[in-house]
């Protein structure tokens, strides 16, 4: 029987801020004002994460691109270190947690030093071992992954790399995912969840759902279906130049799926008595009486 915990929210502003510290720090508090756990960003070394050909390439969507090449619009997006250090420090005095997705070797290594309380792998990343494993050996939080366009035979390869020290119960949070910006709903595949639990339920630390589709409604059968992390990208206007925002939640969007997760996780329990208190009151006028 699944164990209904306060469900954790993350709020993935990722590179959503369009490079600008300010709008960083606007949408960390937004989404302390929403009601979220963490407010997670993205970190990348693009010459070491893309090849020269790709580096020098054009963006492949141009009305959303910030540089003349792709690996300019990704250096133009990108905060380093000292940033993140200074968003961290940011999120602390205001309550609210900070993470950051990494996505090579040198980011991993960089955030790993801010020892925030995880670091996240996307989807795009999960077969990154050389990174998995420094992460693994190096970092003492805990380490969430998510499995979008991922096979069954990657997740267990992931899986078993984090059990070669006995790291996968403690500290290994999987995420259940389709990749896509934004999902339709028939490619969500809720009952993934359920699908790993099955599978590593017992070999986890913890299993979430990210995801990338519209609305919110999905997001409460997610947690239902036994989902303790519910991640959805962030932003303060939809319409921003930038190819993440059209699948993201805007304040009012996440403030009313944090409202019901909670009013959620607060009616999944068994009923105290036989008879409620509230219902006592109807039960003495409306019961049914032999006359």
């Amino acid at each position: 029987m699944l164990k209904f915990d306060k469900p954790k929210v993350i709020a993935e502003i990722g590179c959503n801020h369009k490079g600008e510290m300010s709008i960083a720090k606007d949408l960390i508090l937004l989404a302390k004002d929403c009601g979220a756990d963490y407010a997670k960003f993205q970190k990348r070394n693009s010459r070491e994460l893309l090849t020269e050909e790709q580096y020098n390439a054009q963006h492949p969507n141009q009305m959303h691109a910030y540089g003349d090449t792709y690996g300019a619009h990704r250096e133009f997006l990108e905060f380093d270190v000292s940033q993140h250090a200074e968003l961290k420090k940011f999120c602390e005095s205001n309550d609210i947690g900070y993470s950051t997705s990494v996505w090579d070797l040198s980011s991993a290594k960089e955030i790993a030093g801010l020892n925030p309380d995880f670091i996240k792998i996307p989807s795009a990343c999960n077969n990154n071992y050389e990174m998995l494993e420094y992460l693994r050996d190096n970092y003492n939080g805990d380490i969430q992954v998510s499995l979008g366009m991922t096979t069954v035979e990657e997740e267990k390869t992931l899986i078993e790399l984090f059990e070669k020290n006995d790291s996968a119960k403690d500290r290994l949070i999987i995420f259940s995912c389709t990749s896509g910006y934004p999902v339709a709903f028939d490619d969500i595949a809720l009952l993934e969840i359920e699908r790993l639990y099955r599978n590593y339920g017992e070999r986890v630390k913890e299993i979430g759902f990210s995801g990338h589709h519209l609305g919110i409604a999905v997001d409460i059968a997610a947690y239902t279906l036994g989902a303790k992390w519910i991640e959805r990208h962030f932003t303060k206007d939809r319409t921003w130049k930038g190819t993440d925002h059209a699948a993201s939640l805007e304040p009012g969007g996440l403030g009313k799926m944090v409202r019901d997760l909670h009013a959620t996780y607060k009616a999944l329990n068994y009923k105290r008595s036989e008879i409620l208190e509230v219902e006592q009151v109807q039960r003495d006028k409306l019961k049914y009486r032999k006359k």
